[in-house]
């Protein structure tokens, strides 16, 4: 028989064998329970309902329910504390950055959790030091796990290829609340990426106590990656799809895409049983496509591609100037804070009689969805014409240089807010300019919901989820030949630039698959005498 080799976006074989952890014995793989599960099932009383499991369903059919049974209950559990952490982190926000600082974050649609709390004075001596002060505690809590410094997408990565799908499990605890002081006292991040940390701790977390093979815990990892973004960012077919694309630069984890779309699912449900169903952003209700504006579509993928660059040049600038800073590891994200501080306290005095509350901000601090909710729909005090286009390329731009000082300084916040904000602000932008320039009957939101995908996808080599996310978000699929276009040019224009360095090129350079892949024939070639691939 004649194999394939996997091409430049592998699928992965989930063949390998392991050793199953705790007890040294070398077995088939993950799957390889099956007595122990109907043990389990029988004890239940399970067996009772017709046709489930019985002796004479075929092996595979059991070995899919029980892995799919695993991955819902990462859901719930990853969807339960995603809420908890929305919760705490708006807990937070209002009594820090809105009681202590009079500051008022500029919120999407979709982030009113609670009612609007009084307006306060605004205190920028407070806000000048806030941001530190939660970057001190972060900090002081990384001493005891390094792993929850920054984003949280680079460990989750990291733990599934070379740490054996294993998360210690202080990670459940110190990576939110590490996450809530960043982003309660004005960290400029997002919420994703701790959420994504945190799903592959509970993922890590329940394989451990159920006892599973090495495998399903890589797994379960992956499913809890997709349920934490799920939880936060609301389109859980995006999210799953990013779970198992995010893990490498040209492939997928498709033995994973099942339990993550489920995983997801339950994480989604959970919460919106919780605060109510509601997109993130409001947006027009169609985006009809117009095949002449494909043109600027291209050249704002390219611009978008340059303005990546700088941003990763940034975070890589940062890392070093504060990591020649005096004092220990652990003050660098109080460093950022202080920084963030000097930057946004002046913008907000001086523009304070120009936007409608004293300390708006114009979404600098934060994760940046409200500054997004702006590009898109527009708001009463967004100036017209060239100003909006300036102020809103301005903003972009204010935005990338916050976001390097939270996360490259290893506050622990997400990486997955900021390169939306950029890319979504920046998209606005240039839409404005091509309405100015070319044609009046170009969308900007259009184009600031195209940006938000390109941005990302383009980092993080993530082309085909960050394409779902954003029709998830529009609600339709009307931006999705624009969405293919720019995404195409963005993946090549990037290719040798990451955000996330764990990630393997593809699944032959991973640790998961790099001894599976090996022992594939090259097309055309028949197998050896011998090879299992024979059989």
């Amino acid at each position: 028989m004649a194999t394939c080799p996997p091409s430049s976006r592998s699928i992965s074989t989930g063949t390998d064998e392991s050793l199953e952890a705790g007890n040294g014995r070398k077995s088939d793989g993950w799957w390889w329970q099956p007595d122990r599960v109907g043990q389990w099932l029988r004890g239940h009383h399970i067996e009772k309902i017709p046709g489930l499991i019985t002796d004479s369903v075929p092996l595979d059919l059991r070995l899919v329910g029980r892995t799919l049974l695993h991955a819902a209950l990462v859901g719930l559990a990853a969807g339960l504390a995603g809420a908890a952490f929305l919760a705490s982190l708006e807990g937070a926000q209002r009594y820090l950055l809105e009681g202590l600082a009079g500051y008022r974050p500029l919120r999407a649609h979709g982030e009113h959790l609670f009612a609007e709390m009084p307006e306060t004075a605004f205190r920028p001596w407070v806000l000048l030091l806030l941001p530190a002060l939660g970057g001190l505690v972060c900090g002081w809590l990384a001493r005891f796990a390094p792993e929850i410094a920054g984003g949280g997408g680079d460990a989750a990565i990291d733990a599934f290829h070379r740490g054996e799908g294993r998360v210690r499990r202080r990670v459940l605890l110190l990576k939110p609340v590490a996450s809530v002081f960043v982003l309660g006292t004005g960290g400029a991040g997002g919420r994703e990426g701790p959420t994504m940390q945190l799903g592959a701790a509970i993922g890590s977390f329940v394989a451990r106590h159920l006892h599973v093979g090495l495998r399903e815990r890589r797994i379960l990892l992956v499913a809890g990656i997709a349920a934490g973004i799920s939880a936060v960012f609301r389109t859980p077919l995006g999210a799953a799809l990013l779970a198992v694309e995010i893990l490498y630069r040209d492939g997928f984890e498709s033995d994973a895409l099942v339990p993550s779309i489920l995983a997801s699912v339950v994480a989604y449900s959970v919460v919106i049983s919780i605060f109510g169903e509601s997109t993130l952003f409001a947006h027009a209700h169609a985006y009809p496509f117009q095949p002449r504006h494909l043109v600027w579509y291209g050249l704002m993928a390219l611009c978008l591609s340059l303005l990546a660059v700088l941003f990763l040049a940034t975070l890589r600038g940062t890392r070093r100037i504060i990591g020649k800073l005096p004092g220990p590891t652990w003050m660098r994200p109080a460093y950022g804070g202080l920084l963030l501080g000097a930057l946004i306290t002046p913008v907000l005095v001086v523009l304070a009689g120009h936007v409608p509350a004293p300390g708006q901000g114009l979404g600098i601090l934060g994760g940046g969805y409200g500054a997004v909710q702006v590009a898109i729909t527009g708001s009463d005090w967004l100036p017209d014409g060239w100003t909006a286009v300036a102020l809103l390329a301005a903003m972009s731009v204010a935005k990338l240089v916050a976001a390097s000082f939270t996360i490259g300084s290893g506050g622990s916040a997400g990486d997955f807010a900021p390169s939306l904000a950029i890319g979504g602000l920046f998209g606005g932008a240039f839409g404005r300019a091509a309405q100015l320039l070319v044609d009046p009957t170009i969308d900007p939101g259009a184009f600031a919901l195209v940006g938000m995908g390109v941005f990302y996808g383009g980092i993080a080599h993530v082309p085909l989820a960050s394409l779902v996310l954003v029709c998830e978000l529009a609600g339709n699929y009307d931006l999705i030949v624009p969405l293919m276009l720019t995404q195409g040019i963005a993946f090549v224009a990037l290719r040798n630039r990451a955000l996330y360095h764990a990630q393997p090129a593809t699944l032959a350079d991973s640790p998961v698959h790099r001894g599976t892949l090996a022992r594939q024939p090259s097309e055309g070639t028949a197998p050896q005498p011998g090879d299992p691939l024979a059989k």
